[in-house]
């Protein structure tokens, strides 16, 4: 089957997932590609890896639109995602109001499980946060970093660790089985991401890259964008 390929952010995974069989049957294409960190995505088109469109943080998008890497016309909005606690799902799930609540928090668990914290949207502002806090240095060797935020959330749900936690895009968190979305961070602290599409210059399928596009955006999946967890 021919097929549409994506360089994307972790954070639109489960949207696209959802979308596969739909898309095939307007189309008669499959759609295949890579999910991981932003900024890594962001690099593998720079560097020319096979891509029809992209998914990422709008602020991206722009910047490859202005490389020439992204045609400008075809830019759309999909939603805005959070970045959000997890816990797993036989934990109880934590209460954080304020910074304070999540300072606590973080001390208190014996294993903090983040995607990467310098090419990932949610790891990045995890390292930030943490700086915020006060508290990097002494959370340090209890941070487990992966690629991405699929794989340390999977890595989560498997954590034999007393009290484990992590942080990464709600989208990311609802889509992976045995962890739960536990809260919101706090004011202060709170990062709410655009995730943005854009047909690649050196497409080769350009009609269906704005077509799965067009899908993406469309208000007719509002509902599901919702309940993967994107929000408007």
């Amino acid at each position: 089957m021919t097929t549409v390929n994506i360089l994307s952010g972790g954070a639109a995974q489960g949207l696209v997932r959802g979308l596969t069989e739909t898309f095939k049957a307007q189309t008669g294409f499959g759609i295949d590609g890579q999910f991981g960190a932003v900024g890594i995505m962001a690099d593998k088109l720079r560097a020319s890896a096979p891509a029809d469109l992209a998914i990422l943080t709008h602020a991206l998008v722009t910047k490859l639109a202005d490389e020439q890497l992204v045609t400008a016309a075809s830019i759309a909005d999909i939603g805005r995602v959070e970045t959000a606690l997890a816990v797993r799902a036989r934990d109880p799930k934590v209460t954080v109001r304020t910074e304070a609540d999540l300072r606590e928090v973080l001390r208190t668990a014996d294993a903090i499980f983040v995607p990467d914290t310098k090419a990932s949207t949610a790891g990045m502002h995890v390292a930030k946060i943490l700086d915020q806090l006060g508290i990097a240095y002494e959370v340090a060797s209890r941070l487990k970093i992966y690629p991405n935020g699929a794989t340390a959330m999977r890595e989560l749900a498997a954590s034999t660790a007393q009290r484990p936690i992590g942080c990464t895009q709600a989208t990311e968190i609802i889509a992976t089985d045995g962890i739960v979305l536990s809260g919101s961070l706090p004011p202060g602290s709170e990062l709410v991401t655009m995730y943005t599409a854009g047909v690649a210059t050196r497409a080769a399928h350009p009609a269906e890259a704005r077509a799965l596009i067009a899908l993406l955006a469309g208000a007719a999946q509002s509902e599901l964008r919702r309940r993967v967890g994107f929000a408007g």
